[in-house]
């Protein structure tokens, strides 16, 4: 699935992805029969000229990719909160927001892309629904379920020891990296370094992967971002956001601005405001009271003419009119199905929803994002980092933690094995610098 080094499939998704954004494609489609049947010369002519597809008259979003005009279309954001931790309770906080990042990639790994009926129906068979603790292993023998995840071995009841390799925490470790290395003024193309250096190929997934082969080609960004990547509006930036929201903390707009220079390495649009959102959700959470005010405050880095800006009011709606969590995610449902379950839009939302009702709970909240469906180990994972950096590590039950057992399986070259608790320290250090 998804392989960049297949143009078939590429030519495929990218119609998939013009036709979602807006675009009017006309004779400029192609049946699947005649993608298998071309020559690679005319996969790539069919490439080529889906670049000129025009946008439909009457398309109600404007979507910019630059951050002058991303900017420029943002709405006026709320009265900041001011950030009021000394710092032995902004450590506790950027540990919280570690570890509750680590334990809901975990939680949500074993049943990642799973639809939120088929998690029910597992948890409910196997007496743990709702979430109360990490999934339950399946049984031996045939099942009427899809396989859990491979890493199923080691992110399940009783197999934790550590956290698990996943690219939701590898990034994150990376970006701490980068903030440290080359400081607030890194560039795009620094990203692009380290990404070189220090992930393998094949660790890296959909519009990463479709990034790393340009620059291997010889792109350099933006054009990584938009060349031969049907995938550059997906979750993948989002999920590489939230450390640039805990050395921003109680500022995020800083937060944002940051993460746009990591997002358009390979991303475009709603795929860039995903990450900028993410980063001032984190960020917003140092500062603010509640969740709501913290999402207030995030969606003010979302230009308010996009889909992501419609799909988190609407969440916000949903909130206010007092619906329970089944009606509120059968709406978000009915709205955002038909994008692809690693789509931004979609996971936002039940990130946005699983904050919401979680109800400054911790097991409720990263318990929702993964019961909620779709990209599972990425929403947990941002729903427990926004959490954890607004109510500390104490507020992180010892059931979640424990199995942790302070260290973290990374792809990343350098960091196998790294520890939580001393990447809160250096991400200490890095917040209290001046961030210009």
């Amino acid at each position: 699935m998804h392989d960049v080094l297949d143009m078939r499939e590429m030519l495929r998704d990218e119609i998939i992805q013009l036709r979602e954004s807006g675009h009017v494609l006309d004779d400029l489609a192609t049946s699947a029969g005649a993608i298998d049947a071309a020559s690679d010369v005319e996969v790539r002519g069919r490439l080529a000229e889906l670049e000129a597809a025009p946008m439909a008259a009457g398309w109600p979003y404007h979507e910019p990719s630059q951050l002058e005009a991303i900017e420029g279309e943002q709405p006026a954001a709320p009265e900041p909160a001011q950030l009021s931790l000394d710092e032995s309770a902004l450590h506790g906080r950027i540990l919280g927001a570690w570890l509750g990042r680590c334990a809901g990639c975990m939680l949500g790994k074993p049943v990642e892309s799973w639809q939120r009926s088929q998690i029910r129906e597992y948890l409910q068979h196997r007496r743990a629904y709702p979430i109360r603790d990490y999934l339950p292993p399946a049984e031996p023998g045939p099942h009427d379920h899809p396989p859990l995840h491979p890493s199923w071995a080691e992110t399940t009841l009783g197999r934790i020891g550590g956290v698990a390799r996943d690219d939701d925490i590898d990034y994150t470790i990376l970006a701490l990296h980068i903030l440290d290395t080359y400081g607030p003024g890194f560039t795009t193309a620094d990203v692009a370094t380290e990404w070189l250096r220090r992930f393998p190929f094949a660790q890296l997934y959909t519009a990463e992967r479709a990034a790393y082969r340009n620059l291997i080609l010889g792109l350099r960004p933006p054009a990584t971002a938009v060349h031969v990547n049907p995938y550059r509006e997906w979750i993948g930036a989002q999920i590489r956001a939230d450390a640039f929201g805990y050395v921003s903390p109680g500022d995020p707009a800083h937060a944002a601005r940051l993460a746009y220079k990591d997002a358009r390495l390979s991303h475009t649009a709603n795929g860039i405001f995903g990450a900028m959102w993410s980063a001032a959700l984190v960020a917003a959470s140092f500062a603010e009271r509640s969740m709501g005010d913290a999402l207030r405050s995030a969606l003010a880095a979302v230009p308010a003419r996009s889909r992501l800006a419609e799909a988190l009011r609407g969440v916000a709606d949903l909130r206010a009119r007092d619906l329970d969590w089944e009606a509120a995610r059968d709406a978000i449902e009915e709205r955002h199905g038909a994008l692809s379950p690693v789509h931004t839009i979609n996971n936002a939302a039940v990130v946005a929803a699983a904050l919401l009702w979680g109800e400054g709970d911790f097991t409720r909240t990263i318990g929702l994002a993964v019961q909620g469906g779709w990209d599972t180990d990425c929403n947990g994972a941002t729903a427990g980092s926004a959490f954890g950096a607004m109510h500390g590590v104490h507020a992180l039950p010892a059931h979640w933690t424990a199995p942790l057992e302070d260290r973290i399986r990374t792809a990343l070259f350098g960091f196998d094995g790294a520890r939580p608790s001393a990447l809160a320290e250096r991400t200490l250090r890095v917040a209290l610098r001046p961030m210009g």
